[in-house]
């Protein structure tokens, strides 16, 4: 019995010395994320790279390579609330931003055990991962701790903003922003909701972007464009009146 216990003790010992030497370790590795300003100056550095890359030697000077910092009011509220129901939250913005013991207890379980607690916080912490893999984060205690830095100063719709602003498609074309000028000829904030359903589509989860660029599966693209209508009415994120005259049109490419 004491042979256990001793065994016990020593296992908590242990992890006391290993959990803090490893989380230091990881966050050793880490880019500087104190402040927005850390955030934007490091996307933009590999976004607006990324552009150059594409357009370097060509005359191509349609749509602009510089970086700006995201602007959640310029967002389509439809596209936002497509986005939040893909991401299985359409709550998101009905519920307080989680902060305190209930945040870290999150991150904890997610990277002790890959576990994710119920409750839209799990979608705040998808969002800061995702942003800390597009700064070349790897590693996923790297990731959960960028992540906790992330969300410290950045709000919920911050969170939206950047991760859609840094959505990478193909070469040279990042944010929705460029996707929907490269799949429909025309600037984020003049698309209709049939139009910002299929852009959804070309968005994580679903990642329809190739079938949506060269019109392929036209019919395919429909069917679930109208099913993404359906979730938005069915979480009266938007009217049934609306999503249904939505689904009368046809796939943009088609028109």
């Amino acid at each position: 019995m004491k042979t256990l216990l001793w065994l016990v003790l020593l296992l908590i010992g242990l992890t006391g010395v290993a959990l803090p030497a490893a989380y230091l370790h990881a966050a050793s590795k880490l880019p500087r994320l104190e402040t927005e300003f850390d955030l934007e100056k490091q996307l933009r550095h590999s976004i607006e790279g990324e552009r150059m890359s594409l357009r370097a030697g060509t005359f191509e000077n349609t749509r602009p390579m510089e970086y700006k910092r995201p602007d959640f009011a310029r967002l389509p509220k439809d596209l936002v609330a497509l986005y939040i129901a893909q991401l299985g939250c359409p709550t998101y913005f009905q519920t307080p931003r989680e902060d305190g013991p209930k945040w870290s207890w999150r991150l904890f379980a997610y990277a002790a055990f890959g576990s994710e607690l119920p409750g839209d916080g799990a979608c705040e912490r998808l969002l800061a991962m995702r942003l800390a893999a597009k700064l070349g984060i790897a590693g996923n205690l790297e990731r959960v701790i960028a992540a906790h830095r992330l969300h410290a100063f950045l709000q919920k719709d911050q969170l939206i903003a950047y991760d859609l602003s840094s959505l990478y498609f193909e070469r040279g074309i990042v944010g929705v922003e460029d996707a929907a000028y490269k799949i429909f000829g025309r600037e984020l904030d003049t698309l209709q909701l049939p139009e910002l359903a299929e852009l959804s589509l070309a968005l994580p989860p679903h990642s329809y972007y190739d079938d949506a660029v060269s019109c392929r599966n036209a019919s395919l693209i429909r069917q679930n464009r109208d099913v993404l209508l359906t979730d938005l009415f069915g979480y009266k994120l938007v009217t049934e009146e609306r999503a249904r005259s939505a689904m009368t049109r046809p796939v943009a490419c088609l028109k």
